[in-house]
């Protein structure tokens, strides 16, 4: 049997097993000291933003959404590079998604293509940081002059990256994290928002607490009870456990070490496919120290298929990230049409992630490395066992 070799793995040691099994002891396991711990710890590699932990990265985007007071009639933009939830969250609060196109060589939002999209209806630009680089947020900001709209970081894969040396959370007035397994730390299913506003802060940990407000000073019925609470806007149930939390501050601890492994094999990989024929390796911009969550290659004249296929053959788990989001039928069937971002559309067409997470040996990147080589030579490649 071939093993596989996949795109992105999860690294759990013993010392995440033990604050796991420390929570399950303890007195809490939904919400208690672990969550709020666990957002502080987030806050200082956020640049002090205030934090509000959640279920999962879909649900940071929901809650961020929300918080913003999103809903029918107002318009958010959104690049097509990217997990569909970072569209279809917005389409929940009764949004309509407008897509902007992304620059080349980093493949995150075009600030040109959303200045040129921007209209009085527009109530948020969610910016990507497309495999861990950084969107240029300030060039983003600058073409919002003189509207209302607030600016989104969705930062799923780039938690720990930094633009012009200020770090990712500390950029847009909401930013989401995702720390699902493959992400660059994880709570197995999990996320974050983060923000600066107090305000935004406290609506996003309403909504992901059902709407439960308890300040006396804003109850409608304050002398109701010492057990009273009221809901006075929507929300849903997305808190984070605290064992999760607890993974999490373990996982931390150790993010320094993770991004550090990361840039070495993204450097590795860069000398390996510098003169490798058929392929581009990923750009970036001299004012950002990406995360890498992931390592997108393009293959070149139309052999994108025939590569992936011949590496999973031969138990390389490589992937393709993303589907421009447009394209899913669900948006097709709402009238959105291909050919409208012509450069995220034409990144798709090319696009092959590589195996990218800290435990991935230099072996394993040279399996992966003389894989490739071999697809695009059209040479059959040998599985490993």
């Amino acid at each position: 049997m071939t093993s596989l070799l996949p795109y992105g793995r999860q690294s759990v040691t013993d010392d995440d097993v033990a604050a796991v099994v420390a929570a399950l002891r303890s007195d809490w396991l939904t919400t208690g000291p672990e969550v709020t711990a666990f957002e502080a710890e987030l806050s200082r590699w956020a640049g002090g933003a205030g934090v509000a932990v959640v279920a999962n990265g879909t649900a940071a985007l929901h809650v961020a959404y929300a918080a913003a007071g999103v809903g029918p009639g107002d318009e958010v933009i959104v690049p097509p590079m990217t997990f569909v939830a970072t569209a279809s969250s917005a389409v929940a609060l009764g949004a309509r998604v407008v897509f902007a196109d992304v620059e080349e060589e980093t493949f995150t939002l075009d600030p040109a293509a959303v200045a040129a999209a921007t209209t009085g209806r527009t109530a948020v630009v969610a910016a990507v940081d497309y495999a861990g680089h950084p969107a240029d947020y300030d060039a983003l900001r600058a073409g919002l002059a003189g509207s209302d709209a607030l600016l989104l970081a969705d930062a799923a894969h780039s938690i720990g990256a930094t633009y012009r040396g200020r770090p990712v959370g500390s950029l847009a007035d909401l930013t989401t994290f995702s720390f699902f397994p493959t992400k660059n730390l994880t709570t197995a299913e999990g996320g974050a928002v983060a923000t600066g506003d107090p305000e935004l802060l406290t609506r996003a940990r309403r909504f992901r607490t059902v709407g439960l407000v308890r300040e006396r000073d804003e109850l409608r019925w304050p002398d109701e009870g010492g057990w009273h609470q009221e809901v006075h806007a929507f929300g849903l149930n997305y808190r984070l456990p605290d064992v999760l939390c607890a993974l999490g501050r373990s996982q931390l601890r150790r993010l320094d070490a993770f991004l550090r492994r990361r840039a070495e094999l993204v450097a590795r990989y860069d000398e390996a496919l510098a003169d490798l024929p058929g392929v581009l390796t990923p750009g970036r911009r001299e004012w950002a120290s990406p995360a890498w969550h992931l390592y997108p290659i393009r293959v070149l004249d139309g052999r994108r298929r025939e590569v992936y296929d011949a590496m999973r053959a031969a138990g390389i788990g490589v992937q393709v990230n993303y589907l421009p989001v447009h394209w899913h039928p669900a948006f097709a069937d709402l009238g959105y049409r291909r050919g409208s971002c012509p450069v995220a559309e034409g990144f798709y067409a090319q696009q092959l992630s590589l195996p990218l997470f800290p435990g991935l040996s230099d072996n394993d990147q040279e399996r992966v490395v003389d894989a490739l080589a071999a697809a695009l030579r059209g040479v059959p490649v040998r599985p490993v066992a």
